[in-house]
């Protein structure tokens, strides 16, 4: 199934023999700490494997919001939010940014004490949360039949496009130096001395003292490549994009049922509200162990399923010589087919329970795989064993909206600045450490 089209960004012919650091992956949070980097004088090549931004970075839902995050992303969330804000500005180009407000809905007295305890967490951010009654959600969405007694409403959250925000992002770094090298994949990184010295890639060497592995659903691959624990695994959400509408609600809203954002072009971004697929993959078992807390919690919105991503991941190299072709070299784009029973599900749903929107029409679906880790927050981190390796990765869903203000806490961790927040949270040792993994629940 082809993906949603992303604005294209073409890769430099001429590889670097030399930088300061290399980014591995071209998402919006490589794209993102690449920038920040070029920003600072230090010379930064990206490597992407295909094209940049065509995976998770332009599949998901769109939403910049600071709204039921785990409350350990606030902080870093609030942070990305007022980059949003400037981000047009400084990158000279259109992500489709708008504050546009987030509403989630609650179908009952506990949902609804449970969101207004986790308001809270916004105290100090500087950004509004309004419990809303029924009235007040039907001044947002006139008309609505969805069942509940009110919702969480952030107006201060927003809204951009997926597949501008990622290409606008990587010019930019290119504008300030920074090399970007697409259909370029890393085969692995060389150590000298014990620490960073390079990276091999499909079109040659690149010597650094820094890398940055930002691969998303690839990181653990990578990963295991140079034998570091990392349980990561994959989940499947299916979106629908629709034509334009006129009229439709300005503002996001979420219920179990479905989730919508309002596009740049008038249609709308829908999803189901809670269900994903997971593929049964030989990782599955491989990190059983470590999911297991995260699926006893999740257990009601993931739909396991046995496809032919199971014989295909089983074939898949887990070792190779960086003189032979990688995996990543035989799977350019991550392109999944969407569920049309579960996005034809949603679409019935959304047009009874918001009768505005009725009139939709489906224009494509896509597919997006999102990478999770077991405590569904990243890993921004040094990695200790190998002195020059920075990961940022696992956004576990979370990674569009938070994608700045990661560049920036990850560019910090390279340059040795002060963090624009504390990364103790997202460290790499907590899932080697003895730390006990937690899931954060009633947000």
């Amino acid at each position: 199934m082809p993906g949603p089209f992303v604005v294209p960004v073409h890769g430099d012919v001429t590889l670097p023999e030399k930088v300061d650091v290399v980014v591995i992956g071209g998402g919006i949070i490589g794209c993102a700490t690449a920038l920040e980097i070029a920003e600072q004088g230090v010379s930064v090549a990206l490597c992407e494997k295909g094209g940049i931004g065509h995976e998770q970075s332009s599949r998901n839902w769109g939403w910049v919001r600071l709204a039921r995050r785990d409350p350990r992303e606030v902080p870093l969330m609030a942070e990305s939010l007022r980059l949003w804000q400037q981000l047009d500005q400084r990158l000279q180009a259109d992500t489709g940014y708008r504050r546009a407000g987030i509403t989630f809905n609650c179908a009952n007295d506990q949902e609804f004490s449970e969101l207004q305890n986790w308001s809270r967490h916004m105290d100090g951010t500087g950004f509004r949360a309004e419990m809303l009654d029924r009235d007040g959600v039907a001044k947002l969405f006139p008309g609505h039949k969805v069942q509940g007694v009110g919702a969480l409403y952030t107006p201060d959250d927003g809204r951009a496009e997926p597949q501008k925000a990622a290409p606008a992002i990587a010019e930019a770094a290119r504008r300030h130096g920074a090399h970007i090298l697409t259909e370029c994949a890393v085969r692995g990184i060389e150590t000298s001395g014990g620490r960073i010295s390079g990276v091999v890639t499909e079109r040659g060497a690149i010597a650094c003292q820094t890398v940055v592995l930002a691969g998303g659903a690839w990181s653990s691959l990578m990963a295991q490549r140079f034998g570091l624990f990392l349980p990561q695994l994959k989940v499947l959400n299916s979106v629908v994009r629709t034509e334009p509408l006129p009229g439709g609600p300005e503002a996001a809203f979420w219920t179990r049922d479905f989730a919508i954002r309002k596009r740049q072009d008038g249609g709308y971004s829908i999803a189901s509200g809670h269900e994903s697929e997971v593929d049964i993959v030989p990782d599955s078992f491989r990190f059983a162990r470590n999911f297991l807390p995260a699926l006893r919690h999740e257990w009601g919105s993931l739909r396991l399923r046995l496809t032919g991503r199971f014989y295909d991941e089983w074939r898949m190299a887990r070792h190779w010589h960086l003189d032979e072709p990688s995996p990543f070299e035989y799977c350019r784009v991550l392109d999944l087919p969407p569920s049309k029973k579960l996005t034809n599900n949603v679409l019935e749903q959304l047009k009874q329970q918001l009768p505005a929107l009725a009139g939709l029409k489906v224009a494509q679906r896509w597919g997006g795989c999102i990478d999770v880790l077991p405590d569904a927050i990243p890993v921004i981190s040094h990695v200790d064993r190998y002195p020059g390796l920075v990961m940022a990765t696992g956004f576990s869903g979370h990674g569009f909206g938070i994608g700045p203000g990661a560049g920036r806490l990850t560019a910090d961790l390279v340059l040795n600045r002060t963090p624009v927040v504390d990364p103790k949270a997202f460290r790499f040792s907590r899932f080697t450490d003895g730390s006990k993994i937690e899931i954060m629940t009633g947000y």
